[in-house]
């Protein structure tokens, strides 16, 4: 087939290409950009010149070369053989490039996002003649040893089945269905193309319903995320948002990780490819890239492919929700993807609004959001996304616009504090700044799994933490010595929520992740210290008295010295503690 040539180069602005003497062409349209090929997507059009949106390095590209159109929109691939794959922003894969050119990726280079070698066995789970319509199971592959890919009807498709291919192993391109339609039959093969910038449809959007546990005691328990809700994690350089994230990616209930390198440090996503193969999924006991697909488009790579990386990666995740699959999606940082929108804005001379960024920013931002949620899909499955995006704005000021257009657009806000970075606090979230209106949607879930008492344990901690901010400055106008017993316990309390509870060791092996079970008992344990110490304080118990107590030290130890699967080790922890203080107020009664 002869390539169709819709235009010629006139000039070249970074990124951006104007193209002149253009036919037959639409907004969005997938072209390829001189001899080399360069991918490239068009943005706008003006009569007979378009601009395009390349997404690799453009050095080099004359003016009077050819602009090739593709007649469909910038695509991915769905199909089988996507977890465990290291793609870049326009979904090539890293790792096939690699063994073809080396550790440099060369421009205008292509390659099949799926492995057109690679068999898979099929099991079919319909029989013709049937019925089926868009998002409907033909049948399952098993993709890694986790997880089961659900071979689905493309949205599109709607008719009659009338073959399916039987018990056996097929390549990537076998047709492996066919539906009668009123347009003709339609042959299915394992995978389908979807057009990034547009979301997947899917049958109803459902309410929120409990959270998405990450294992992190300050994010489940005091700024939990529900499953299918969207989060934003804003903090300035060195304050932990990369490894808030790869906490999450690692530890958090999800079935499936999305993780998407959007212009960060190579460095950070070196960390990320060398460790999650290496890392053993605590649900499965199998490594973590059983269930993990990386986008790695860092700092160094073209700034336009940042754009692409974020709609490649949420395209993706919305695939496997269709399947019935609870995803998570990480980006890290859509700064970074804002600062390309900027970037690309500025060289199509648009008219630059807060700090250069383009007007329509916070349209993007609310597009992609807006993306994440729990739904039930076509094929009547229950899936849902969970979004945690990362914002890196200059010098740690959260009014910056790309923090304050993200807060518009979702339910929680996890401000990651600079001092509780230097103090080698970690996870560095202020419990100040902090929020999450998800606590209605998650409490019931709370409920059931551990007790009644569980908002009400958050409501009481979350005020002993305010009142210490408070008496704080007190203390450094004043000291902690002139004030009563009564008050220096808030702030007793306050520091073993803060050692105890709040901060977590990710390199120690029962730390690393905890149950929401334990979480509960932790917390437990410290209220109900603070409401025995405090009754203790008003019969006449020093304060002095009470941090002597044996079990004061246990309980700072607890995070480290009781397992996930050993629960009841707190429980006596807890008896120790009544009986202690029971003990002490006796002696001084």
């Amino acid at each position: 087939m002869a390539e169709r040539i819709i235009g010629t180069v006139r000039r070249v602005v970074g990124p951006v290409v104007e193209a002149g003497n253009v036919t037959g062409v639409e907004m969005l349209e997938l072209v390829f950009v001189g001899d080399e090929r360069l991918v490239g997507e068009i943005v706008r059009i003006r009569g007979d010149v378009a601009w395009i949106q390349v997404y690799e390095d453009t050095t080099g590209l004359r003016p009077g070369a050819p602009v090739i159109g593709q007649g469909e929109p910038l695509s991915v691939e769905l199909g089988p053989g996507l977890l465990g794959s290291i793609y870049d922003g326009v979904q090539r894969p890293l790792d096939v490039l690699r063994m073809q050119m080396g550790d440099f990726v060369s421009r205008g280079v292509h390659a099949p996002a799926l492995s057109r070698e690679k068999r898979w066995h099929f099991r079919p789970s319909v029989t013709p003649p049937c019925r089926v319509q868009g998002g409907a199971v033909l049948g399952v592959v098993q993709e890694t040893e986790v997880i089961e890919h659900r071979i689905l009807t493309p949205p599109w498709v709607e008719g009659e089945l009338v073959r399916v291919a039987p018990d056996g192993d097929y390549g990537i391109e076998d047709t492996v269905a066919t539906v009668s339609t009123p347009g003709g039959d339609v042959d299915l093969r394992f995978f389908h193309k979807w057009p990034v910038r547009k979301g997947r449809p899917y049958a109803k959007r459902l309410a929120c319903a409990g959270p998405l546990i990450t294992g992190q005691r300050v994010l489940d328990t005091l700024f939990p995320v529900a499953r299918g809700g969207v989060v934003v994690v804003p903090g300035g350089f060195g304050t932990g948002k990369t490894m808030v994230q790869h906490a999450i990616a690692k530890w958090c209930d999800a079935d499936l990780v999305v993780y998407i390198g959007c212009g960060e440090r190579g460095n950070e996503m070196t960390g990320v490819l060398t460790e999650f193969p290496e890392l053993i999924d605590p649900r499965t006991g199998k490594s973590l890239m059983e269930r993990t697909l990386l986008i790695a488009n860092t700092s160094n790579m073209p700034v336009a492919a940042r754009e692409a990386s974020i709609y490649t990666g949420i395209t993706i995740a919305e695939y496997y929700r269709d399947m019935g699959y609870n995803v998570a999606i990480m980006a890290d940082s859509t700064s970074r993807w804002a600062e390309a929108l900027r970037e690309l804005s500025g060289r199509m001379e648009e008219m630059p609004a807060d700090e250069g960024f383009p007007a329509y920013l916070p349209t993007r931002l609310a597009e992609f959001y807006e993306r994440a949620g729990l739904v039930t899909t076509l094929g009547g499955h229950e899936g849902s996304i969970t979004t945690i995006g990362a914002v890196s704005p200059p010098g740690g000021d959260f009014s910056e616009p790309v923090t304050q257009h993200t807060k518009r657009f979702v339910r929680a806000f996890w401000a990651l504090d600079k001092q509780l970075a230097n103090a080698r606090h970690y996870p560095a979230i202020s419990w100040l700044e902090s929020y999450s209106e998800y606590i209605d949607d998650v409490a019931p879930w709370w409920d059931e799994k551990t007790n009644e008492s569980w908002r009400e344990l958050r409501s009481d901690i979350m005020a002993i933490m305010q009142k210490e901010a408070r008496l704080e400055h007190v203390v450094k106008l004043v000291g902690a010595d002139v004030l009563p017993d009564s008050q220096r316990l808030i702030l007793e309390v306050a520091a073993m929520f803060k050692n105890a509870f709040l901060q977590q060791n990710a390199f120690d092996k029962v730390d690393a992740f905890c149950v929401a079970e334990k979480q509960y008992v932790m917390l437990n344990i410290i209220v109900t210290f603070y409401t025995l110490a405090a009754e203790a304080i008003q019969k006449g118990v020093t304060l002095a008295s009470l941090k002597r107590m044996d079990v004061v030290r246990d309980i700072m130890q607890m995070k480290y010295e009781c397992p996930n699967d050993e629960l009841n080790r707190l429980d006596t922890l807890l008896k120790e503690l009544e009986e202690s203080i029971h003990e002490l107020t006796s002696i001084y009664g």
